[in-house]
C-alpha cells in the first residue's frame, strides 16, 4: 500500500517553503499526503528555534506521538529544520522514539534518510553547510495560484538576539537566471503571485559575479515582475540598513510589485538597536521608511518589534512607542524577547527585564499599533480593491476571503451591489474587485463588484489621508 505522510511546520516563511519542498520530495518518492496525523505512516516536524515556545510545541507534539508509535512501531517520525540543526543530540535524548533527525542543509535527503532508518534504525544526520544550492528540489505547494521562491539562503548579519545565522549558515544568493527560470515555470503552471524569500533580501546578489557589477535585488525585482503571467510580486524580509534607493525605485516602477513593505524595526531605542547590532538608528530607519512611502503613495507597511530585550529601560521602550507613533504601521508582529542559547544576548541574563514589566509594555504597544492599524484600514472604506481570492472564509463557508495588493485580508460574499457571479468563477486564484464597506484592525469587509480580467493591470496610485 502507498505510504502516507504528514508535515507539520513551525516558524517563518522560509520554514513553510522548506515544508513544501519536504512534501514534494516525499511525494516524488511515491508517498501520499494526508492531513490526519493518526493514520500517517510518516510524520515530519519542520522546526524553528527563534523562540522558546517553538521548542515547547515540538516536544509537546512528540510526546503525544509516543503512544501512537508504541501502538504502531512502523510509524516513522522525523524532526528537521532549525531546531534539529541546533539541538542535534538533544532531540533524540528527549524523544528517543524519533527515527530521523536532519538539519537545514540536508533537507533534500529526507526521503533517503527515512528509507535508511527503516533498514538500519534511527538516523541523525546533520551537515554544516550546503554542498550545492538547493534550488532544484520538487515542491508540493499549499495552493495552486501562489508560490514562494527562494532567492537567498543564510544570513551574514550578527543580530545579538538571533540564532538564524548559526542554523542557516552564511549568506548565499541564488543565480538570477535560475530564479527567473523557476518563476517562468511557475507562471506556466498557473501561478500568478510569487513571494521572493531570503533572510535579508536587500543584500541579494552581493556574493554573485566578479569584475562587472553583479545583479542586485532591485534588478531581480524588475526582472521577476516582468515575467509574463505574474501579476503580483511580494518579498520578505528586507533589512532596514540595506533598503536602497534602487530597491525603492524598483518597487515604485514595477506594476507587479505589490504596495506592501515589511520593514522590521525591533526597537525604537538607539541604545537597544546598538546592543542588538542592527546597524541603524531610529532616525535612519524612519528616513528609509519615509523615502519608501514618498515613492509609493499607497504603500502598506508592517514591522516586527521585540519587547523586553535585555537591559531595555522605560526610556528605551518610550523610544519604541515614539517610532511606532510616527510610523503609523498597518500591522506589527510583536514578540516578547526569548533568550536563545548560542546568541550574544543570551549572555545578558543579569539584565533580563521582569516579566510583569514586559507584559505591561506589550499591552501598551499592542494598543498603539492597533489604533494606527484601524485608522489605516478605515481609510480604505468606500474604495474598490483588487482582491486575490484564497477561498471560503474559515468562519463562514458563504463568505469568501482574499488579500489586497497591500496584503490586507478582505472578507466578502460572492455577490453584492447588484452584481452576481457563479461561485466557481471566483474560486481560489481568481482576481475580483471588491468595494470596501467596513474595517477592523486586522481585516476589511466588502461587497463583490466584478471579476477582473486576466491581463496585467496598470498600477494606479491612490494617495491616502490618515488622520
Amino acid at each position: 500500500m502507498t505510504r502516507r505522510f504528514h508535515v507539520s511546520t513551525f516558524g517563518c516563511q522560509m520554514n513553510e517553503h522548506d515544508s513544501e519542498r519536504i512534501a514534494g520530495l516525499l511525494a516524488a518518492d511515491g508517498m501520499e499526503a494526508t492531513d490526519d496525523v493518526e493514520t500517517a505512516d510518516v510524520v515530519v516536524f519542520n522546526t524553528c528555534c527563534v523562540r522558546e515556545n517553538a521548542d515547547d510545541r515540538l516536544y509537546g507534539h512528540l510526546g503525544r506521538l509516543k503512544a501512537l508509535k508504541a501502538e504502531r512501531p512502523e510509524l516513522q517520525i522525523a524532526v528537521g529544520g532549525c531546531l534539529a540543526q541546533k539541538d542535534r543530540e538533544v532531540v533524540r535524548a528527549r524523544a528517543g522514539h524519533v527515527d530521523v533527525v536532519f538539519g537545514t542543509h540536508n533537507l533534500g535527503e529526507v526521503a533517503a534518510l527515512l528509507r535508511r532508518a527503516r533498514m538500519e534504525g534511527p538516523v541523525v544526520e546533520i551537515i554544516e553547510e550546503y554542498e550545492t544550492y538547493p534550488s532544484a528540489l520538487p515542491v508540493r505547494r499549499a495552493v495552486d495560484h501562489a508560490s514562494w521562491v527562494t532567492i537567498q539562503i543564510g544570513c551574514d548579519n550578527t543580530c545579538t538576539y538571533c540564532i538564524v545565522p548559526k542554523v542557516r549558515g552564511r549568506e548565499i544568493s541564488r543565480r538570477m537566471g535560475d530564479v527567473l527560470r523557476e518563476v517562468e515555470q511557475l507562471a506556466a503552471d498557473g501561478v500568478s503571485e510569487v513571494t521572493l524569500l531570503g533572510q535579508n533580501v536587500n543584500s541579494y546578489g552581493r556574493d554573485l559575479g566578479s569584475g562587472q557589477r553583479s545583479p542586485g535585488f532591485a534588478d531581480l525585482l524588475r526582472a521577476v515582475g516582468a515575467v509574463d503571467g505574474i501579476r503580483r510580486v511580494r518579498f520578505t524580509s528586507p533589512h532596514p540598513k540595506d533598503l536602497s534607493a534602487a530597491t525603492i525605485e524598483a518597487m515604485a516602477e514595477s506594476a507587479t510589485v505589490c504596495e506592501h513593505l515589511h520593514l522590521p524595526l525591533q526597537s525604537g531605542s538607539d541604545r537597544v538597536l546598538a546592543r542588538m547590532h542592527r546597524g541603524y538608528t531610529a532616525e535612519r530607519y524612519l528616513a528609509r521608511l519615509g523615502a519608501a512611502r514618498a515613492a509609493n503613495a499607497d504603500l502598506a507597511v508592517t514591522t516586527d518589534i521585540i519587547v523586553g530585550f535585555p537591559g531595555e529601560t522605560e526610556a528605551d521602550f518610550e523610544g519604541t512607542l515614539a517610532v511606532v507613533e510616527e510610523a503609523g504601521y498597518d500591522a506589527a508582529y510583536t514578540f516578547v524577547y526569548s533568550p536563545r542559547e548560542g546568541t550574544d544576548a543570551a549572555a545578558m541574563s543579569d539584565e533580563f527585564v521582569p516579566a510583569e514589566t514586559v507584559r505591561d509594555r506589550m499591552g501598551r504597544l499592542i494598543e498603539l499599533v492597533e489604533r494606527h492599524a484601524l485608522r489605516r484600514y478605515e481609510a480604505r472604506v468606500g474604495g474598490v480593491e483588487e482582491v486575490l481570492v484564497e477561498g471560503p472564509s474559515k468562519k463562514s463557508p458563504t463568505v469568501l476571503t482574499g488579500r489586497t495588493r497591500q496584503n490586507k485580508v478582505v472578507n466578502f460574499p460572492p455577490r453584492g451591489g447588484g452584481a452576481t457571479v457563479r461561485a466557481e468563477e471566483i474560486g481560489p486564484g481568481s482576481y475580483v474587485d471588491v468595494r470596501i464597506t467596513g474595517a477592523a484592525p486586522h481585516w476589511l469587509r466588502g461587497e463583490f463588484v466584478a471579476t477582473v480580467a486576466g491581463a496585467r493591470r496598470v498600477r494606479t496610485r491612490i494617495p491616502l489621508t490618515v488622520e
